[in-house]
This record gives structure tokens, C-alpha cells and sequence, in this order.
């Protein structure tokens, strides 16, 4: 094999992360709360943390469900994110999005129930994050 086969397909490995990459920047923008929905987001982040790590821990809910919350701490404890951290303003919007998307899919499949049993912040925290993930809240 020669050298120019090497490199075309280093290009063409870098090419296709590189577009990789920006579909998932696009699918970020597409699926991002709307409105103050993401400041919310951001603020109350640490309880959500929380959350999370206690709902993965819970033998009753369904394995897909604590397979993707084990994922989403993966990646919130990864040192490579799909938005550089550094950049201000955005930089933290992907974890924001990333963890309101699988919510959104957790209280589809386990249910309110369970999020709100495991829910040790505040009241009006669990209101945010009722609006963040389409929780019903009564």
C-alpha cells in the first residue's frame, strides 16, 4: 500500500468525524428548549445531576432507561464535548440539551412517578424541570 492511500484515507476519516460533528451541532439547535427554557436548564443543574446519577442507580426502572442515563453521565463526565466548554455562552448548552433530551425520554418511559421520587431539590427546581421534559406536574 502506498503513502497516497494512507492519506486519502486519513482525509476521509477526518472528513467524515468532521461531518459527523456538525450534524450533531445541528441536531443540538434543532432539539434546544425554547425560550428561558435552557437558562432554567442551567440553573438548575446540580439537582439534575443528582437525578440522574439516583435514577441510574434504581434496579426498578426499565434497563434501557438506566443504560441511557449511565451514557449521558459518561458523557457529562468526558472531557471532550461536541461544544467546547470554553466557549461562552454555548459552551455548557450541549450538556444543558443533552440531559433535557434524555430526561425527555426517561419520563416517557419510567414516568413521573419515579423522577419525582428520586427529585431532591427544590419544589420550583422540579417545576423547571417538569417544563424541561414535559413532566405533567400534579
Amino acid at each position: 500500500m502506498t503513502g497516497s492511500f494512507w492519506l486519502d484515507l486519513l482525509i476521509g476519516v477526518v472528513a467524515a468525524l468532521l461531518l459527523a460533528w456538525l450534524a450533531l451541532v445541528f441536531a443540538l439547535v434543532v432539539v434546544r428548549p425554547r425560550g428561558g427554557l435552557l437558562r432554567e436548564a442551567l440553573r438548575i443543574l446540580p439537582d439534575t445531576l443528582r437525578l440522574i446519577r439516583r435514577l441510574a442507580a434504581d434496579r426498578s426502572l426499565p434497563r434501557g432507561v438506566r443504560i441511557r442515563l449511565c451514557l449521558v453521565l459518561a458523557y457529562l463526565a468526558s472531557p471532550l464535548d461536541l461544544i467546547p466548554d470554553f466557549i461562552p455562552l454555548i459552551g455548557y448548552a450541549d450538556d444543558a440539551i443533552i440531559i433535557t433530551a434524555v430526561l425527555r425520554s426517561v419520563v416517557r418511559t419510567a414516568g413521573g412517578a419515579a423522577v419525582r421520587a428520586h427529585w431532591q431539590g427544590t419544589d420550583d427546581g422540579f417545576a423547571a424541570l417538569a417544563r424541561l421534559t414535559g413532566l405533567p406536574t400534579s
